[in-house]
């Protein structure tokens, strides 16, 4: 048996984990040569890594409405055990944490952690942090072939990133208060 077969997704938790060593290599990179465009240089890497966390919070909702419809113990729903895990675990944990980590710092650095609209801004990604929990605790429920939710509630959960997301660009990009 080879040792892919041995240990699914071996090879994705090597690709994240070097993806996520050059990530913060660049970072290092970026506070060695260009100190003078670091705060720049993060804010798209934040961008970056914000997409990858909103990618993986609008399609794992809809992965869920997928398992909710498939069969228990069925060849569909293994296959989607596995696409829920990898997607959470290899691609949306490390986002997050780099969202977040890159985002305070923008936020002391850029602002002082003052203004208004900052704080709304927070608050909003907790909202989304708490989302990404709760996805997680799905996950894990529909790894134990129970339904953690109804489909028309998976339909509902769908949207909360997608609205929170809105909520936080509107309230970077206009800082109404």
């Amino acid at each position: 048996m080879s040792e892919a077969k041995a240990e699914p997704g071996a090879k994705a938790w090597k690709r994240a984990a070097a993806a996520i060593a050059v990530f913060v290599a660049l970072i290092g990179a970026v506070f060695y040569f260009a100190p003078d465009n670091a705060y720049l240089w993060i804010k798209a890497m934040h961008v970056i890594a914000v997409i990858s966390w909103m990618a993986g919070l609008l399609y794992l909702p809809r992965l869920f409405i997928y398992h909710h419809q498939s069969a228990v113990g069925s060849g569909t729903s293994e296959t989607l055990k596995v696409m829920e895990r990898r997607l959470f675990r290899v691609i949306m944990n490390p986002a997050m944490m780099i969202s977040w980590g890159l985002g305070l710092y923008l936020a002391w650095d850029g602002f002082g952690f003052i203004g208004g609209w900052l704080h709304a801004k927070i608050a909003a990604v907790v909202l989304m942090t708490a989302a990404h929990v709760y996805f997680g605790r799905a996950m894990r429920a529909f790894g134990r072939d129970e339904r953690p939710a109804t489909e028309r509630a998976w339909r509902f959960l769908n949207e909360a990133p997608a609205l929170l997301m809105i909520a936080i660009v509107l309230l970077v990009i206009v800082k109404p208060f």
